[in-house]
């Protein structure tokens, strides 16, 4: 083997584990804003070679074999529709985007924890209605007290949110990275401003 080919091979390695493609639907949106929907390059080259997905948007670096050479997808469609789901799970992830990864007491990013706000020594569940992101300072503050005993008030009141507004507040955290080649498709459906 060529030792200069072995060369650009294995630096080339390292550089492609940098392209992630985007994953659109069918109907040419995200399959999730947040997490991004994305596929390591190795995936998605899988998927065109077994022929479920279109490519959309291609980097300038390419995969080779000894019979086939290929560009990295950077952005691919689904062939087939994939039906979002309706149901949002309760999760903390899912909590947390929900209330902006903000404290709903003061406020605050970061160290967030979660709060019944009906405390469960009071009868409280743990459910969409009853449970907000704190910052540990307010949630140690609140305790088991009710919000009037603390002293203390929600910035908004806690609901189930649907699917959709969770896929938009989701767009209003974007990864640390965007190629050029996926803003095209990240917000063409937002709405525009007049």
């Amino acid at each position: 083997m060529d030792g200069d080919f072995r060369h650009d091979f294995v630096r080339e390695r390292g550089v492609l584990k940098q392209h992630p493609a985007l994953v659109l639907n069918a109907d040419y949106r995200p399959l999730s804003y947040y997490p991004l929907s994305l596929w390591p390059w190795q995936e998605a080259v899988k998927a065109v070679w077994l022929d479920r997905v279109d490519i959309v948007a291609e980097y300038d670096f390419e995969v080779r074999s000894p019979s086939t050479r290929i560009k990295i997808p950077s952005v691919v469609v689904l062939k087939d529709y994939v039906k979002p789901q309706k149901r949002v799970a309760f999760t903390r992830f899912n909590l947390f985007l929900r209330d902006e990864f903000r404290c709903q007491y003061c406020g605050s990013k970061g160290d967030l924890t979660f709060d019944h706000v009906v405390p469960r020594a009071a009868g409280g569940i743990t459910s969409w209605e009853n449970v907000v992101a704190a910052c540990s300072p307010c949630n140690l503050k609140k305790g088991s007290k009710s919000l009037r005993r603390a002293g203390m008030h929600l910035r908004k009141p806690p609901r189930r949110p649907t699917a959709d507004e969770l896929r938009n507040t989701g767009r209003k955290f974007p990864p640390n990275h965007l190629h050029d080649s996926w803003l095209d498709f990240l917000y063409w459906d937002a709405e525009l401003e007049a």
